[in-house]
C-alpha cells in the first residue's frame, strides 16, 4: 500500500493482494521506520459508516471504509472511493483511496506485478 499526503490530502494506492486482504481480514498496515518513532498507516473495513473516515492516532494514520465497499471491491471494476471531510480547524481533509495500476508510460523501478492492468492498456 502506498500512500501520499499532500496538504489536507491523503491518497492511498492498494495492490491486488491488498485489496483481496481487506476483503479477507479487514485491514492493510504498513509502518514507515524512522529515527525518534514510526510512522503507521491503515486502512480498515468498519461497519456502521457510509463514506471513508480518517483519524490520527498514536503516529497512525487510520483510515476506514464502509464494510460494505472493502467487501465487494475486489470482484468489481470500482477503482476507487473518494471522499471529503471536515477537520478540527475548519478546514477539510480529502480522502482517496484507489486501487494501484501498472505504469504505461515508463518502465517503472518498483516490482509492478501484484497491480492490476491499466485500464487504458489495449492488450492484443
Amino acid at each position: 500500500m502506498k500512500i501520499r499526503i499532500k496538504g489536507d490530502s491523503i491518497r492511498l494506492r492498494l495492490t491486488k493482494s491488498e485489496v483481496d486482504a481487506l476483503a479477507s481480514i479487514g485491514s492493510v498496515e504498513e509502518r514507515t521506520h524512522m529515527l525518534g518513532g514510526t510512522l503507521s498507516y491503515v486502512l480498515r473495513s468498519e461497519g456502521g459508516i457510509e463514506n471513508l473516515t480518517a483519524h490520527l492516532q498514536d503516529n497512525c494514520i487510520v483510515i476506514s471504509m464502509p464494510d460494505k465497499f472493502a467487501s465487494a471491491w475486489a470482484g468489481n471494476d470500482v477503482v476507487g472511493y473518494r471522499n471529503t471531510i471536515g477537520t478540527a480547524n475548519n478546514s477539510s481533509l480529502s480522502l482517496l483511496v484507489e486501487k494501484d495500476f501498472k505504469c504505461i508510460d515508463a518502465p517503472a523501478e518498483e516490482d509492478q506485478s501484484d497491480n492490476y492492468e491499466h485500464p487504458n492498456i489495449t492488450c492484443s
